[in-house]
């Protein structure tokens, strides 16, 4: 079949090179074997290298300023909360944190540059002497920002409860601590707890509070052993704070006979379970007139620096 039109064909490399366009970016030749150095035109520009270098650096400052907005979005979001808001981060770095700061990671999700906090409200007419005692256990083995504060609630609170985390005199930047802690002395009729005020549902009564700051200190358990701890949680706050006359006899002869097998409530080692009914029978005012048992354990109890710390607050 003959063509239907005929090209002119083009003879020498000058009349292609001529004609080639210098207004565009030099690609690599893909055609070059592996390992055999770029010619100059293929090596990468240092401007071009610096600036994907400031991006980088621009990007991770950004994320750096989101998750500290993050972390102060959880105080305005509270409304409970009158914070003071003076110690804003104001770094440009994050320290480390502690090696046991990984634990908080494991356990309430990591959270890159926000710290974690925690707000509880109680009233003062009955405080929570359980989550003072956990209080002072979590600032044993984590680096605690702890605050109180009075809601508008309230007129007027003892100075023992204003200063139950005691004189905080160090003040370092905010970043510096692995959770916040803070106490709003409040007219609510239970305690209440905010930990995650965007994801989180907050958490009422003591009993519940406690055992989520309980288990932020690592401990574990069986199953068996987990249920005897919220069994004597539930009777020391529905039957020995809470209770008759009738019902907290009954609870202090079976605690009397737990206490006669080994030297806690739940085995050899101190759990929520004492701690609960530690202060549960300090509500009670009747610690001194205890089976021998019940009393030789609350003062093994009160031995213990978290919790003769709290016993100030009842004197």
């Amino acid at each position: 079949m003959p063509a239907m039109y005929k090209v002119r064909p083009l003879h020498g490399a000058g009349v292609l090179a001529e004609h080639l366009p210098t207004c565009m970016y030099p690609l690599p030749n893909l055609h070059r074997a592996p390992g055999a150095a770029a010619s100059p035109q293929e090596e990468v520009d240092p401007s071009l290298q610096a600036l994907e270098s400031r991006q980088e650096e621009i990007l991770k400052r950004l994320y750096e300023l989101k998750s500290a907005v993050d972390g102060l979005s959880k105080m305005i979001q509270t409304p409970d909360a009158d914070f003071d808001v003076t110690n804003i981060i104001q770094t440009d770095e994050f320290s480390p944190l502690a090696a046991n700061g990984a634990d908080l990671d494991l356990m309430l999700g990591k959270d890159y540059g926000a710290l974690k906090d925690v707000v509880i409200n109680a009233n003062p007419s009955l405080p929570p002497l359980s989550l003072l005692v956990i209080h002072n256990l979590l600032c044993e083995r984590y680096k605690i920002l702890s605050a109180v504060h009075t809601h508008s609630s309230v007129k007027s609170v003892p100075e023992n409860l204003l200063k139950c985390f005691g004189e905080q005199t160090k003040k370092q930047p905010r970043h510096e601590y692995q959770l916040g802690f803070t106490l709003i002395w409040k007219d609510v009729p239970k305690p209440q707890m905010k930990f995650s005020v965007q994801t989180m549902c907050p958490i009422e009564g003591e009993g519940n509070i406690a055992r989520f700051l309980f288990s932020l200190l690592g401990q574990k358990h069986n199953a068996v052993t987990s249920t005897l701890i919220d069994g004597w949680v539930d009777t020391a706050l529905f039957q020995l704070k809470e209770g008759s006359s009738k019902e907290r006899g009954a609870v202090l002869r079976s605690m009397n006979a737990a206490l006669g097998r080994s030297p806690w409530l739940v085995g050899a080692e101190l759990t929520l379970a004492d701690v609960v009914a530690w202060c549960s029978l300090q509500h009670t005012g009747t610690a001194n007139s205890a089976p021998a048992n019940v009393h030789r354990w609350s003062k093994s109890c009160e031995n213990l620096a978290p919790f003769s710390s709290v016993m100030k607050l009842l004197s």
